[in-house]
């Protein structure tokens, strides 16, 4: 029997998915970052499942967290970490750590494949650095659609049209908040003039494009334990 990896999963499963090691490896090298006693941000998605381990692993003391979702809250809590709500804490979060659906070159990411990217921009927002980790088939040449979008439910159809080609996520869940989960599904070109008009769209609460200038560094893991960094905008 293959002897137990990384949260609980046998070594070959992990060698039979290389995506699923790569993520283990960024996660592993962003769970070295935290130091006792910081206030940290924990995203939603996979990525992050494998994050929540390796810094439950480490045995920090004192560590109080956010989460962006009650998925990451419920894994969170039952490996016994410390999670309170973001207006509990005063100040800066120190770090908020978080997976991405793709990368562009200039740091550009598109989030939100698991709904929660209004919570996680706000989280990102309020921590001092913000760490992307990610497998190697995440960095992109150019985002492509769909772009996720939260939308009020109120005049949803309405607002639909306006962002055409645009459509609901079919079967998914509502947001954290209660919000209408949809997709933008057209050109994106630049990054910025798309997100700019995303959000001044009356009925959009807010939308995956998340710009260079709130990442701090992005990790992507790959084969062997290497981890290639890419540094954001955030921090200079």
């Amino acid at each position: 029997m293959a002897s137990p990896g990384a949260a609980g999963r046998p070594r070959a499963q992990l060698s039979d998915d290389p995506a699923a090691e790569q993520k283990r490896v960024a996660a592993q090298a962003a769970a070295q970052l935290l130091e006792d006693g910081m206030r940290v941000g924990l995203g939603t998605g996979t990525t992050v499942s494998w994050l929540l381990p390796a810094i439950a692993a480490r045995g920090l003391a004192g560590l109080r967290c956010v989460a962006t979702s009650p998925e990451t809250e419920r894994e969170a809590r039952g490996l016994g970490l410390s999670i309170e709500p973001l207006d509990d804490l005063d100040g800066e979060l120190d770090i908020a750590i978080d997976g991405a659906d793709q990368v562009d070159p200039a740091c550009w990411l598109i989030k939100g494949g698991g709904g929660a990217h209004v919570r996680e921009k706000i989280v990102a927002a309020a921590a001092r650095r913000f760490v992307v980790i990610v497998s190697a088939d995440k960095p992109v040449a150019a985002l492509s659609a769909p772009v996720p979008l939260e939308l009020l439910r109120f005049g949803a159809r309405h607002t639909l049209a306006m962002l055409a080609p645009a459509r609901e996520r079919e079967g998914s869940p509502p947001s954290p908040d209660g919000g209408l989960i949809g997709d933008y599904l057209g050109a994106i070109g630049e990054p910025a003039e798309l997100a700019a008009w995303l959000s001044a769209t009356p009925g959009v609460i807010g939308h995956g494009l998340f710009a260079p200038a709130m990442v701090s560094e992005v990790l992507i893991g790959g084969a062997d334990g290497v981890v290639t960094r890419r540094r954001g905008a955030k921090d200079a």
